[in-house]
């Protein structure tokens, strides 16, 4: 049984949907973390719906707080309630996806992913798996899990930026190389990448200009 994810939305500035961008954030924040970012994309990007849902569960302490999956050198959760948690918020997404094409009246193809942190690991984890390729994935500061099956599991590939700063201290700055590499391994034709100097755990101006010019390209119909 899937969880029905709650997500926020802003219009397109155009008021027609040609395209979506989703939203997935990191891990102890929500959707309205992330879906600031639709002013300065959506003015550049006006026919494009932005979405940003809240992860499934609640982050044990911070009432605020989601969580895609537990963490357990943070929260005191073991490998098998990671692996778990992981795989029931897989299919929470996938199902979120499937809805939303479905209301959007919108193909994968017109589907954009940007991942932050455990948003980015979910955005690598479940859209390579999924039968039709989005237009795009976009990950900020994550990393790439299960990478070890990653070649096995691929089902579909497309056009994936990641973007890490090189100040990181919660995610390692070596998780782009290493992901950036599994992906290519895996027969990723289009894998980018953009290191954004003296910058830590976030997103800075930099970086988000190449994430909309990723897009513009991505999302250009």
């Amino acid at each position: 049984m899937t969880r029905v994810l709650q997500a926020g939305r802003v219009e397109p500035v155009s008021g027609e949907t040609r395209s979506v961008v989703v939203f997935l954030h990191g891990y102890g924040a929500n959707g309205a973390d992330l879906l600031g970012l639709a002013d300065p994309l959506g003015e550049h990007l006006p026919d494009t719906l932005f979405v940003a849902p809240d992860a499934p569960e609640r982050v044990p302490g911070a009432p605020m707080g989601f969580q895609w999956f537990p963490i357990p050198w943070l929260d005191g959760s073991s490998e098998e309630e990671a692996a778990r948690g992981l795989d029931m918020a897989a299919a929470d997404l996938n199902a979120f996806l499937d809805a939303l094409m479905v209301d959007e009246d919108v193909m994968p193809e017109q589907v954009a992913l940007i991942g932050f942190s455990q948003g980015t690991m979910m955005s690598l984890y479940v859209a390579p798996r999924r039968p039709d390729p989005v237009a795009g994935i976009v990950g900020f500061s994550g990393r790439m899990l299960a990478r070890e099956t990653f070649a096995d599991d691929v089902v579909s590939r497309m056009p994936v930026l990641l973007v890490h700063g090189d100040m990181d201290d919660v995610v390692p700055p070596q998780a782009l190389p290493e992901a950036a590499e599994t992906l290519q391994e895996a027969g990723f034709k289009e894998v980018f990448a953009h290191v954004m100097k003296g910058t830590g755990h976030g997103i800075a101006p930099d970086g988000l200009g190449v994430a909309l010019a990723f897009l513009r390209d991505k999302l250009s119909f």
